[in-house]
């Protein structure tokens, strides 16, 4: 459980702070208002992906132990690197866009290299889920509705 209160906290001020950066970078460099920089998106990114998904996660651990499972440290570190892999590469894609250079094939080949991670992670989530369900028979659920 721990660890995962670590990435909820450290992905909330990733998130914030990547707000923060958006914000400031895009005036500091002339960047008109109504221009389309990935950077405007990297914070919800981190925020949705990052910090609601580990307090969901939060959730499920209390309820299920789904950390009893070997498959959620592979989630987990997959997870994380494949989140990571794609808010670097929005931001990395979003700086080049604000200093008016271009953006090549490779930062969109990282980008895509990242959700696929992701989405394996979650392909690794759903079986560590199904897993924790099998072993609680139920358990869980009741003890929360009745």
């Amino acid at each position: 459980m721990r660890r995962i209160f670590i990435a909820l906290a450290v992905y909330v001020g990733l998130g914030l702070a990547s707000g923060l950066f958006y914000r400031d970078f895009t005036k500091l460099n002339g960047f008109p208002e109504d221009g389309t920089t990935q950077l405007s998106v990297v914070h919800t990114h981190l925020l949705a992906l990052g910090a609601l998904v580990m307090l969901i996660l939060l959730v499920l651990e209390k309820l299920f132990t789904l950390s009893a499972s070997r498959s959620f440290s592979w989630f987990f570190w997959t997870y994380n690197a494949g989140l990571v892999l794609t808010a670097g590469s929005m931001v990395w894609h979003g700086v080049l866009t604000v200093l008016g250079q271009e953006a090549g094939a490779m930062i969109a080949g990282i980008a895509g290299i990242g959700h696929i991670v992701l989405t394996a992670a979650f392909v690794l989530l759903l079986v560590t889920i199904g897993r924790a369900l099998r072993r609680d028979g139920g358990r869980s659920v009741s003890a929360v509705v009745g």
